[in-house]
């Protein structure tokens, strides 16, 4: 395994959405739940919380797909289709990138584990954390800090 080296550039399978990252993960993690798994055709999808004002869409223009919901938005290439990245309204804070649109996700372990009471009975990880549903939002706190302490 790597480490990651800032900044970072990748984008989806096609290439016409092209993305930057400037910033360290707060938290990586791995998702089990069953729109996870439709949505990404495998037993869980990976995320790494990427501080907001250390992302960026270099080229191209993602649209919004998946989960068409008030709180959760899925961005997509328009193109390949690719989901690329969620933003969650009221935590403006950080976008969750799928790693794998990295071009060099060789660095990437799931720190945490979600939604493990739905998870496929073959699918493991080898997160440092697990949870049956989310962590409590307090428990984030905690979970960034040792998460950041682990990858200094």
């Amino acid at each position: 395994m790597s480490q990651l080296n800032l900044p970072s550039e990748g984008g989806c399978r096609c290439g016409r959405v092209r993305l930057k990252i400037s910033a360290k993960p707060l938290l990586t993690m791995a998702c089990h739940c069953t729109g996870c798994q439709t949505m990404s055709s495998s037993a869980y999808s990976l995320s790494a919380a990427i501080p907001s004002d250390g992302f960026e869409i270099t080229s191209g223009e993602p649209v919004i797909g998946g989960l068409h919901g008030a709180m959760s938005h899925h961005y997509f290439c328009p193109h390949c289709m690719t989901w690329m990245f969620t933003k969650t309204e009221g935590m403006e804070w950080f976008v969750n990138l799928r790693p794998t649109m990295l071009d060099d996700a060789s660095w990437f372990t799931p720190f945490i584990e979600t939604w493990t009471r739905e998870k496929l009975p073959f699918a493991e990880t080898g997160a440092t954390h697990s949870y049956e549903a989310l962590p409590e939002m307090q428990d984030y706190e905690k979970l960034t800090k040792d998460y950041m302490a682990r990858n200094a």
